[in-house]
């Protein structure tokens, strides 16, 4: 496994939608956020009749015996919302119990920095462990999982070093589960099945309630399986074993074989559809968090846009910062590059 290459495009995957073009909060697009692998509290997904999953399933098969090893990843987003406020009273220092009063605002400037009220995520990476294929024979294992609420103050100073504005992040307590079960179905060929739930505690109010269930919800969530002593089986192309892989069923998501072309150590079971060995453009000077669109164009974008466009781009987050000033920083050779690439060339059919 080229794990550096396995983690570039799982990172993609993972913030692939995060912000988009026009990268500001005013955007419609961007008041519909976190539409990739999104694992909702079950309570809010039976409310709405199962339309918003909390659950999904990747089916594949190996190809081993009882002795080969599994090692299984599942990585998502966490959202915290973030809002931004004026101190009531004079505050020097934060208070070491407890927290001040504060005049909630949507946006908040102090010392230059603009801050606005938004939504930002944290990663969270949960570890199966290594298991046998054969330990998994006939009895699923589960992997429980729970990440506590937090909330956290940042004070924005003046000048004088008084506490003129701040940013209070909070995130809401998850809960979920993780099981593995293998089957066997063929000579040395054994059917995986990993099951991602959201346990989460949740009781909605109505059906408007998504932003509360968002907060307690798996954002872009997705797998890493990775296997020692056997090998996997692509489902794009399973050649002698299509039957089998007919008998696969995958429920949000779809695993392909990731790593350099021909390794079958490793798969990626994305909410996001991929072809086996995926790969981020080399040409691409960073992530621009919309896969769909085309590096050039969007970063053509970014430059034709106003200062003030900007100023409220940069507004969002640090990633949004980050990326206009590296879109503002590329070079003329850096847009050339941009332009076109030749993948491979191959000869039409019937050409002479």
């Amino acid at each position: 496994m080229t794990s550096a290459l396995v983690e570039q495009v799982a990172n993609a995957v993972l913030y692939e939608g995060y912000i988009l073009y026009p990268y500001r909060a005013s955007s419609v697009k961007n008041r519909q956020r976190w539409t990739f692998g999104g694992l909702y509290p079950r309570a809010y997904s039976e409310a709405q009749a199962g339309s918003d999953a909390w659950s999904m399933q990747t089916e594949c098969l190996v190809i081993g015996d009882d002795a080969a090893t599994l090692d299984v990843t599942v990585r998502f987003l966490q959202l915290l919302a973030r809002e931004v406020g004026e101190p009531i009273e004079p505050l020097r220092e934060l208070p070491e119990d407890g927290e001040p009063a504060l005049r909630l605002v949507e946006t908040l400037e102090v010392g230059g920095r603009v801050v606005r009220a938004w939504q930002e995520a944290t990663e969270r990476v949960v570890e199966a462990g290594t298991l046998r294929l054969g330990d998994l024979l006939g009895q699923a294992r589960g992997v429980q999982f729970a990440f506590e609420s937090r909330r956290e103050l940042e004070p924005m100073r003046g000048t004088d070093g008084a506490i003129l504005g701040i940013i209070r992040r909070s995130r809401q307590a998850i809960e979920g589960a993780v099981e593995l079960a293998t089957e066997r179905v063929g000579d040395r060929l054994y059917k995986l099945t990993v099951r991602i739930r959201n346990l989460t505690s949740f009781e909605p109010a109505g059906h408007d309630d998504r932003d509360a269930a968002l907060m307690r919800s798996l954002v872009s969530t997705h797998t890493i399986l990775g296997v020692r002593g056997g090998e996997l089986v692509s489902l794009l192309d399973p050649g002698e074993h299509r039957d089998a892989a007919a008998g696969c069923e995958n429920v949000g998501t779809w695993p392909v074989l990731v790593g350099e072309e021909g390794e079958r150590d490793t798969m990626l079971s994305s909410p996001i559809i991929l072809y086996d060995y995926p790969q981020i453009a080399p040409e691409s000077p960073g992530d621009l968090f919309d896969g769909t669109e085309i590096d050039e164009i969007l970063t053509l974008r970014i430059l034709a846009m106003t200062d003030e466009e900007k100023r409220e781009m940069v507004q969002i987050d640090e990633r949004a910062r980050a990326l206009l000033e590296r879109t503002e920083a590329l070079t003329a050779e850096d847009m050339i590059g941009l332009h076109g690439a030749v993948r491979s060339l191959r000869p039409l059919r019937g050409a002479r």
